[in-house]
């Protein structure tokens, strides 16, 4: 199943909090960028913050994905 499309986020943190980060997202078998994704699902989860959900793709289905291309 494909996703949606994705948006870049840039930002800066201490070298130690980016440390602290990869060894949690290596301790989970994760990317850093699905680390960050996980954190931000988990507190928004936690204090009442909806996030919408993205429609996805589904691979076998020509028609869905023709009219996403366009």
């Amino acid at each position: 199943m494909a996703t949606g499309k994705t948006t870049t986020l840039t930002f800066r943190i201490e070298p130690g909090l980016k440390e602290g980060l990869r060894a949690a997202a290596d301790r989970e078998h994760r990317s850093i960028a699905n680390m960050i994704e996980v954190l931000i699902r988990d507190y928004c989860g936690r204090n009442g913050i909806t996030i919408p959900e993205q429609k996805t793709l589904s691979l076998g289905d020509d028609r869905t994905a023709k009219s996403a291309k366009r």
